[in-house]
């Protein structure tokens, strides 16, 4: 017998009354993150405040089959279509530098085009782009907006504090703990201790066999879910490069990224798991993974990353531009809980990096105005 999923209702997020208080100082630090960029990362310009290495961006096409169960065939998955999209793949530090210091977490951005209807974010709400921001972790590394001011300050010195090595390790994890000497000790982070130190000990994978988690909770038409792209497995099975040694070279992932999609073609499932359990499956903490004993993962889509060289876009002026956000969205797919509503932030770092970069803020019109597909020469692949 199939789970009773939960129903959306405004009820099931609960938000902080101080949060716009929050906002405020955390939108504050990471201006001033970025603005401090160019000389902080030695680039010369001006870095995204979260996720600030590109490893590649490639086009990809995002195909919705439109046959899924009804509960999962909400919103824009109810519809069956194929739309162009644009991939970046990423290290989710703060920093530029090599990809041991960085660590094992990765981001995949996925900017899907032609989604109608009104958007979710202050610019452009008419665009007509639609963002998957995720990660290859289940569960992010704070529930709350508080504890999330904390962990970006401790985590943006990161680089300071493993220089001192052991020691400044321990000071980190005292620093994430304690606010910094600020939290009551009934309030010490130590969930979100935890989830930093899990975070770090991911394995090492090359990005296109890697699973992407959203983290945190999204409206899923009447429902709630959380959704995720995985390695279709007969795709992932000819990848050139699997387990990297990030102590091989200060850049592993980008190499061994773009080195495969020059070889062949990679496919995800694009795949969508629904609460059905408010207790064991929260809106509110992004901190819990949810079981899938309880809701399986199922499939509504495919995302193709057809073959190609995208070694010359990882300085591209336009792909350096590209915006992505948890909120550019149609209301549909809100997300929801205190940590999503934080991320709603990264549109004026956004702002800020393109000003301070002399870069266009709108959205591109199509995946062809970034990035071309080049022709390559015909060769055996999986896709």
């Amino acid at each position: 017998m199939s789970p009773d999923f939960v129903r959306y209702s405004p009820e099931v997020e609960t938000i902080d009354p101080k949060i716009d208080e929050y906002m405020t100082r955390i939108i504050d630090f990471w201006e001033k993150t970025v603005r401090e960029s160019p000389e902080r990362e030695g680039s010369g310009r001006a870095v995204r405040g979260a996720h600030a290495k590109t490893l590649g961006v490639a086009r990809a096409e995002v195909e919705i089959f439109g046959n899924a169960p009804a509960p999962y065939a909400q919103g824009i998955y109810a519809r069956p279509g194929r739309h162009d999209a644009l991939i970046r793949f990423s290290s989710a530090s703060n920093h530029l530098g090599p990809d041991a210091r960085l660590g094992p977490v990765l981001g995949c951005a996925i900017k899907i085009f032609d989604i109608g209807g009104p958007k979710l974010v202050d610019d452009e709400p008419d665009s007509a782009t639609f963002d998957l921001v995720l990660k290859n972790n289940p569960v992010f590394v704070s529930s709350t907006a508080r504890h999330y001011l904390v962990l970006q300050e401790v985590g943006n010195d990161s680089i300071k504090y493993l220089a001192r090595g052991k020691t400044g390790f321990r000071e980190l994890l005292t620093d994430l703990l304690t606010g910094r000497g600020t939290f009551e000790q009934s309030d010490w982070a130590w969930e979100e201790m935890f989830a930093f130190v899990k975070a770090a000990q991911l394995p090492v994978r090359n990005p296109v066999v890697s699973t992407y988690w959203t983290m945190g909770v999204v409206r899923h038409g009447d429902y709630i879910a959380k959704l995720r792209v995985a390695p279709v497995e007969d795709s992932a099975a000819h990848v050139i490069h699997r387990e990297l040694d990030l102590r091989s070279g200060p850049d592993v992932f980008g190499p061994a990224l773009a080195d495969d999609l020059r070889a062949r073609a990679f496919d995800f499932d694009l795949q969508v798991q629904l609460c059905a359990d408010l207790d064991a499956m929260p809106v509110n903490d992004a901190m819990v993974e949810w079981p899938e004993k309880l809701s399986a993962f199922v499939t509504v889509g495919r995302v193709h990353i057809p073959r190609q060289d995208i070694s010359g876009s990882l300085n591209s002026e336009k792909c350096d531009a590209l915006a992505f956000n948890q909120w550019r969205v149609t209301s549909d797919h809100q997300p929801l809980g205190e940590i999503m509503k934080v991320r709603q932030i990264y549109s004026a770092s956004a702002k800020m990096r393109r000003t301070l970069n002399h870069q266009p803020q709108n959205e591109p019109a199509s995946a062809d105005e970034v990035l071309p597909l080049p022709k390559l020469p015909e060769r055996a692949s999986n896709g």
